[in-house]
């Protein structure tokens, strides 16, 4: 008997026919001989609704207050899958993030997993039921309400599969799998078929919207198998795995588009030990992520320290950065420069083979598309652009390195 956990996101649970077909596949996978283990996200747009919401209400709520209404999505919907497995004659039961012991940090609206209790869903399991449970969400350690971010469902899903040591994790959504680039921007992408946990856990950080970093760093230290696939049809998706000797002849896997970034600079400061240090660490503290980075010294035993975030980190980030310039003695105010995107492309082929950064930049040179800032790892190459060139770019990029072809 194997043990399996699906998830169902909002478009495939987003309507009462839909829920119904997921149960469906719960149900089938259940006659396989396995235990199954269901993660939900709210209905549809009921996430962005609540949001809505929330803001006619009060302008700046507070992240707490948000988290406590923003849990409450899941919570329908696992009833509801309850409900139809019920209907369709199999034995079920829901359960909350709390209700399984799923504890986080108290970051609110940006918690990290930090324990779950397995032995509340293997009693049910041993029970012969199929147990529901709310994704995205959990509770602190004195139990408050917590969610974990945009595509947390995915993190629940994973560290789920994990703690249960599942033999595969199965992600529904809308699309047949991971494509070369996102298809709605790109319209010759191509659908992967397999890909290695650290080219996806790029690709995620990257923009690819699919499945959310931490759920990739999960599935990678407890190498779980991820399979995405599309909940409208049965065929096969793309799967996440360990990395092969055979994925190293594939130069570039994917291409990723991050938009909406602001790059923060702090002019100035003083060119000594520890600098970078209380700058990062302070906006560490304030639970916020930093992208690229770069500094550069100047003659006058000065530094300019520039960074980039998500634009919707600015209203949090701006105090700390204000009190940081006091702070340090910064001689000018800091600058905030917004309407970025980064264009990126990633493979593990990198690392055996040259030319790619010269490929890619030349590329976007014959498009006549400036780059502002590089960044490198060891199997990514990222280039900070304008934001208006974000989509043209990534198709630029796409064809450069021919990535509808199946290689």
């Amino acid at each position: 008997m194997g043990l399996i956990v699906q998830k169902f996101g909002g478009t495939s649970v987003a309507d009462a026919e839909r829920i119904h077909r997921a149960a469906k596949r719960a149900i089938a996978a259940k006659e396989k001989g396995n235990q199954v283990v269901v993660v939900v996200s709210a209905m549809g747009d009921a996430t962005d609704d609540l949001i809505a919401l929330a803001k006619q209400i009060c302008a700046d709520p507070p992240k707490r207050e948000m988290d406590q209404l923003l849990a409450t999505g899941e919570q329908v919907t696992i009833a509801l899958m309850a409900m139809a497995l019920h209907s369709q004659g199999h034995q079920a039961i829901s359960f909350t993030g709390g209700q399984i012991g799923l504890v986080t940090d108290n970051a609110f609206s940006k918690a990290r997993i930090q324990s779950i209790n397995k032995q509340r869903i293997f009693e049910q399991l041993s029970e012969g039921k199929i147990v529901i449970i709310a994704g995205f969400q959990g509770v602190t350690p004195d139990g408050h309400f917590t969610t974990l971010g945009r595509g947390g469902s995915n993190a629940t899903l994973v560290a789920i599969g994990a703690v249960l040591s599942a033999d595969v994790c199965e992600n529904y959504t809308d699309v047949d799998g991971i494509y070369t680039a996102d298809p709605r921007i790109v319209k010759n992408a191509r659908k992967i078929d397999r890909i290695s946990y650290d080219e996806m856990l790029e690709l995620s950080g990257l923009g690819a919207s699919v499945l959310q970093t931490r759920a990739v760093e999960f599935a990678k230290k407890y190498n779980v198998p991820l399979h995405v696939r599309n909940s409208q049809n049965d065929n096969e998706g793309t799967w996440i795995v360990a990395e092969t000797p055979n994925m190293e002849h594939i130069l570039v896997s994917g291409a990723a588009l991050k938009k909406d970034l602001t790059r923060v600079t702090i002019k100035s400061v003083p060119d000594r030990p520890g600098i970078a240090a209380k700058i990062f660490g302070d906006i560490a503290a304030a639970n916020i992520v930093v992208d690229d980075i770069i500094q550069n010294v100047m003659d006058d035993n000065t530094a300019h320290i520039s960074f980039t975030v998500e634009h919707g980190d600015l209203q949090d980030i701006k105090p700390v950065v204000d009190r940081l310039c006091t702070e340090l003695g910064a001689r000018t105010a800091p600058i905030y420069h917004g309407d970025l995107a980064k264009v990126s492309v990633v493979g593990v082929g990198m690392r055996a083979h040259t030319g790619v950064a010269q490929r890619m930049f030349k590329a976007l040179a014959d498009g006549h598309i400036n780059i502002q800032n590089i960044t490198t790892s060891e199997i990514k190459i990222s280039c900070i652009i304008d934001r208006e060139q974000g989509n043209m770019a990534i198709q630029i990029v796409h064809d450069a390195f021919e990535l509808e072809k199946v290689k």
